[in-house]
């Protein structure tokens, strides 16, 4: 590696121990306030530069050294990236796991000192980070934890998801396809794997601002209930709906799917719910679905869920950040609740390629509105929704998560299902569109 002084060099010996650990170079070069950096190889031949700008940095470091800390730092503007996001993230994947040994804390805890880096009290945690009160997975509480994400700005979620407004994985037919096409036929598929007809009263829990209950209904003739606890969202969806012609067949509520008592549905959905959930209420909720689906009924519950089992770790960037008090399940565990409910599943689809390339489209649709996003919403949100969205992508594409369709029944009458797995990369239905 090299160094050019100044600061750069007081940490060159803690650097040099830690690549000798991981067996390799760090992922990028870094440069502090002073212009001094340090990074892989010579001088010059690094692709992409950390710059740590103040000491309030250093000062979030050391009081978290974890991805946490790196992610105050990040949010607050206090690092930036003179680089590739992508790179940058993927080279230090291999980083995954690592933890400084005691003495490296002791040694970086000096040099910080030395610099004059901490304050006392420490710097406050930038503001848009997650505070959530009361009772875990309480009513208020996931009240509060779906507004801190979801009760930002329509306008800041329309920069990126673009017209369709859909904010889960899109479904492609080849790479080429285009945001807009590839979200249109994955409402699509959603309406022909639960065999939608005009007959059909479907609920859609965490409805999102509407796009797939206007789908259903313009194009299959569903009538249809949506429920949210977001007000922004139940707000653009009404208008939506209004739009569309289709207040007669649709109405959105903002209700928990714990208050929902008017079943029972032919059909049930939930699409980027059960994370929502946890792993505590994760049986209760499958039995609510059970419960409000009619016998013979069907249900679809799509949802991320982790790959491998990992420890618990509560202070992740994404859990204060992002989707405070969400938990991924393991699959497997899904299935388990789905059959505790008495759901049978009849069908399982894995869309893990098809995220990856949805988040690639959502993180450029952000970067090409920046200017836009940061004043709708602040630099800080910003800068959240662009490192947490590029590294999910980086994540799906590792496999070290995905994204599953599950189809189930109600057993006590005919599911009409056919014996054949139908496939459901077709051509649309004639005119379909989602009003966005």
């Amino acid at each position: 590696m090299y160094s050019t002084g100044g600061i750069a060099d007081r940490f060159r010996g803690l650097v040099e121990g830690v690549e000798k650990r991981i067996d390799g170079p760090l992922p990028a070069a870094v440069r502090f306030w002073d212009g001094s950096e340090f990074g892989p190889g010579s001088q010059g031949e690094a692709e992409d530069t950390i710059v740590v700008n103040n000491k309030r940095a250093l000062q979030y470091a050391v009081m978290r050294p974890d991805q946490l800390g790196i992610g105050r730092a990040w949010v607050a503007g206090d690092v930036e990236l003179e680089g590739d996001l992508y790179r940058v993230m993927s080279k230090g994947s291999r980083l995954y796991g690592f933890d400084f040994t005691m003495r490296e804390k002791l040694e970086a805890l000096r040099i910080i000192v030395g610099l004059g880096a901490i304050k006392v009290p420490p710097p406050s945690p930038p503001e848009c980070e997650a505070r959530p009160s009361g009772g875990l997975h309480s009513l208020r509480r996931d009240r509060e934890v779906i507004s801190h994400h979801y009760d930002v700005s329509n306008d800041f979620y329309r920069m990126f998801l673009g017209p369709t407004m859909v904010y889960s994985c899109a479904y492609f037919e080849t790479p080429d396809d285009s945001l807009e096409d590839a979200q249109t036929r994955k409402l699509d598929v959603i309406c022909r794997k639960l065999r939608l007809t005009p007959e059909d009263r479907m609920l859609d829990i965490g409805c999102g601002w509407g796009s797939l209950l206007i789908h259903a209904a313009r194009n299959y003739g569903v009538r249809g209930v949506g429920v949210t606890l977001s007000e922004a969202q139940a707000e653009y969806a009404r208008a939506a709906i209004r739009d569309a012609g289709l207040s007669d067949r649709l109405e959105v509520r903002i209700q928990d799917y714990r208050e929902v008592s008017d079943g029972p549905y032919d059909k049930v959905v939930s699409v980027g719910m059960f994370e929502h959930v946890g792993a505590s209420q994760l049986d209760r909720y499958m039995q609510v679905v059970h419960d409000l689906v009619r016998p013979g009924g069907l249900a679809l519950h799509h949802g991320i869920c982790q790959i491998h089992e990992d420890e618990d770790m509560p202070n992740t960037f994404i859990e204060r950040y992002v989707f405070p008090d969400g938990e991924l399940h393991e699959v497997n565990h899904v299935i388990d609740a789905i059959e505790r409910s008495g759901q049978e599943l009849r069908d399982a689809e894995s869309m893990r390629e098809h995220y990856a390339l949805t988040l690639r489209h959502w993180v450029a649709n952000l970067v090409d509105s920046r200017d836009a996003a940061i004043a709708e919403v602040g630099p800080e949100r910003e800068r959240v929704w662009r490192l947490y969205m590029a590294a999910s992508a980086l994540a799906f594409e590792r496999g070290d998560v995905s994204i599953f369709q599950l189809l189930t029944t109600v057993p006590g009458a005919d599911h009409g299902l056919p014996l054949a797995r139908p496939s459901f990369v077709e051509r649309l239905p004639e005119g379909a569109e989602v009003d966005g």
